[in-house]
């Protein structure tokens, strides 16, 4: 939903708000890091599974905490962070499911479209590696990763907090397409460490995840749900091919 009401937001405002949110996102991982996070093999410091998932929900602790901050500063908590329940679940449920269902697909396609076009293709195989080492840190990457900091956190900091505030943006104001597009960019980016393939693959989901919260007129329940799904099901596709239920694929 675009809000022509809403309170404007100049561009160097946001420039500012965006940084420091960032800044504080980097800063909160260190902590976590630190106290659980590295081994020594061969000499060499390596993070370890729960550093790793620490570190990530920390990371995304900060960064909401500080998102929450600026919203509450223009009163427009409830308006970007819209978690009311929906007018109807099973409408919700339904977009949330295929939502799913398209994202995952997305994900086989497009990683042979950007092969084919000479892109390497995301490599997820640290992280899975960290998913899949134990039955514990299966169900620590589900609840801090998947669950928090994933669906939870990136859909109230992409889809909710960024994407009200472009809507408040001189030249974005009611422009829905713009706005969605911006937000998807931005949100592929920080998954460079995945190769260029990784970050337009990510931007694709954006931009469906972005449309996604419109036609939902800003509530942000079917994102969540959808987005917890397709990380849930990854990891757990990924522990099923470890412990052979499940072939390689």
């Amino acid at each position: 939903m675009i809000r022509t009401d809403a309170r404007e937001l100049g561009w160097g405002r946001f420039i500012w708000q965006f940084i420091t949110i960032l800044l504080v996102y980097f800063i909160a991982q260190i902590p976590p890091a630190l106290i659980w996070g590295f081994t020594t093999a061969d000499g060499q410091f390596s993070i370890t599974s729960t550093g790793a998932a620490l570190s990530t929900a920390g990371g995304m602790a900060g960064a909401l905490l500080m998102a929450w901050y600026w919203l509450r500063r223009d009163a427009a908590v409830e308006q970007a962070w819209n978690l009311k329940a929906p007018t109807s679940w099973s409408t919700t449920l339904g977009w949330a499911v295929a939502a799913t269902v398209a994202i995952i697909g997305w994900f086989t396609l497009g990683a042979m479209l950007v092969e084919a076009i000479g892109l390497t293709t995301p490599d997820v195989g640290q992280v899975l590696g960290w998913v899949t080492e134990s039955p514990f840190q299966f169900a620590l990457w589900i609840a801090l990763v998947a669950f928090f900091s994933a669906g939870f956190g990136e859909e109230l900091l992409w889809r909710g907090y960024l994407m009200d505030r472009l809507s408040r943006l001189g030249g974005l104001r009611g422009r829905v397409w713009p706005i969605i597009l911006i937000q998807a960019i931005l949100f592929g980016l920080p998954h460079a460490y995945q190769g260029l393939g990784g970050v337009i693959i990510t931007g694709v989901v954006g931009i469906g995840l972005g449309w996604l919260r419109f036609h939902n007129k800003g509530n942000l329940w079917a994102c969540i749900i959808a987005h917890v799904a397709v990380d849930t099901i990854m990891m757990s596709l990924s522990y099923a091919t470890k412990l052979g239920i499940m072939p390689a694929t």
